[in-house]
């Protein structure tokens, strides 16, 4: 029996915080964060959760913040739907 498993990853969810400040820059309404999952799956269907990526990218200063470096402001502003 041949038996197809591995990881894969999930689609990326892109948000613009408009209100937020970029800590390094200080510029309003550049920051962009970036949602990734990897997935384990089995014949290629989604079995559970691997690991979740979260990145935020300063469009002005091009500075890339990890979520260990978010700030209060980008953490709430972020986790907001």
């Amino acid at each position: 029996m041949i038996l197809f498993l591995g990881t894969r990853p999930g689609q990326t969810k892109i948000k613009q915080l408009t209100n937020t400040p970029c800590p390094f820059c200080e510029q309003t309404g550049t920051l962009t964060v970036s949602k990734t999952s990897n997935w384990f799956h089995i014949f290629w269907i989604r079995l559970f959760r691997i690991s979740k990526n979260v990145i935020a990218e300063c469009s002005h200063c091009k500075r890339v913040y990890y979520k260990q470096e978010f700030n209060d402001a980008m953490l709430r502003a972020a986790e907001e739907d």
